[in-house]
């Protein structure tokens, strides 16, 4: 079995969410392909983060990970902010009654538009370019609302063994970190109300000794950035990129070696910025492995020697799992054939979705018990990344349905 499938139970041979087998909770869904998260692993993650950070330091999700409302209500008591990407993402994190104060905007391209609803909020803009901070500045005027703004920094140093690497070299996120010091004084003329910063290097790392490494550098760079900023720093986001594992090969991360070293960035901050909250932003490590992709077998056919299960589902609502979201080297998310969990693989079969397109491949050449038509298939680590990440017009096929039990 996949180490990642070794927290999911079983009870009769069929997987479980949510205190209920699969088959059950297909039949009450109504239909496949379909999401599902489960309550119990969302708050067992947060509760396992909760143990190893720091007491004062903030948690926030990113809601970009998974945006599904319930997810984000589920979460909003357990968390202390949302991070979002989007107006639409904001309108989602605020409608769960997350204070304002603690939801932040971030990304590249922000509009006018969604700027002005962000200043309305009262929510911190994330400033990503020198031009950005100018409009922020003039639609700050205009409304007569103060904006709070951060600065994301895109630093000089360069984040290895990261999944996706946001930060180092030339980047469309965040300002260089050499003109970091002339935008701080662009933001104090325009009368903006500065907070902080935001660093964020990188994302899907599994080495605790990399994040510790890049936590390390973006303290002491946001440090000697805030001695320049001529007021108290409040607002100190060091990113996240906790990686969750996908592959047979990969180790989990070592979150508690994390934990200790932010004990001790915590402690620094303290000293040098005392009313400095240090915020780690994480998506995929909170929801990731809550989450599983469920379709089901329609098809089962042999040609030329290899079996291939034919399922309702496919990239268009989960690409990541297909290997077309970022992978270098198409591998296999882990799966299983969910109504016969626990049953010992006796052959080897490609699961494919229902596209037109060799693209369409959700498990290639995988170790399984004999599956037959309507049978259900389960893709697991889908959590983060999956419905919202994937093309789900892609051919015209019917969306994936979402539910948290």
């Amino acid at each position: 079995m996949h180490p990642a499938m070794k927290h999911w139970r079983a009870r009769n041979g069929c997987l479980e969410l949510g205190g209920q087998s699969l088959t059950r909770l297909a039949d009450r869904v109504g239909q496949t392909p379909f999401f599902a998260y489960d309550r119990q692993l969302l708050d067992e993650r947060v509760a396992l983060l909760r143990g190893c950070l720091p007491v004062g330091v903030r948690l926030h999700y990113a809601v970009k990970a998974n945006p599904m409302p319930a997810v984000l209500q589920h979460l909003k008591p357990l968390v202390d902010g949302f991070d979002v990407a989007s107006a639409g993402e904001m309108i989602a994190a605020l409608d769960t009654g997350m204070d304002p104060a603690a939801v932040a905007i971030a990304g590249p391209g922000k509009t006018d538009s969604e700027l002005r609803q962000a200043i309305a909020a009262g929510i911190l803009v994330e400033i990503e370019s020198e031009n950005e901070a100018r409009r922020v500045a003039r639609l700050s005027e205009d409304s007569g609302y103060t904006a709070r703004v951060a600065v994301r920094i895109n630093p000089d140093f360069v984040l290895k063994g990261a999944g996706m690497r946001m930060g180092g070299g030339p980047q469309q996120f965040g300002v260089d970190q050499e003109r970091v010091p002339e935008l701080l004084g662009q933001i104090t003329s325009a009368g903006l109300q500065f907070e902080g910063f935001h660093i964020f290097a990188g994302s899907q790392i599994l080495r605790s000794d990399i994040i510790c490494d890049v936590q390390r550098q973006s303290v002491e760079l946001v440090l000697g950035f805030a001695e320049q900023a001529r007021r108290p720093l409040r607002y100190l986001n060091i990113g996240g990129g906790f990686g969750i594992p996908y592959f047979p090969k990969d180790e989990p991360l070592d979150i508690r070696q994390v934990g200790e070293n932010l004990h001790l960035l915590a402690e620094r901050v303290s000293e040098r910025q005392p009313q400095a909250e240090v915020v780690v932003e994480l998506g995929r490590y909170i929801v990731g492995e809550a989450g599983v992709y469920v379709s089901r077998v329609v098809d089962r056919k042999e040609s030329r020697g290899q079996i291939f299960l034919v399922t309702d589902g496919g990239l268009h609502h989960q690409l990541a799992a297909s290997g077309n979201f970022g992978q270098v080297i198409r591998r296999n998310y882990p799966v299983a054939i969910g109504n016969k969990f626990d049953a010992v693989p006796t052959e080897v079969a490609s699961v494919v979705g229902c596209l037109c397109t060799p693209l369409d491949l959700l498990g290639d050449r995988c170790e399984l018990p004999a599956a037959e038509v309507d049978d259900l298939v389960v893709i697991f680590q889908s959590g983060a990344y999956g419905r919202t990440a994937s093309p789900s017009a892609f051919l015209s096929h019917p969306t994936a349905i979402e539910v948290l039990v």
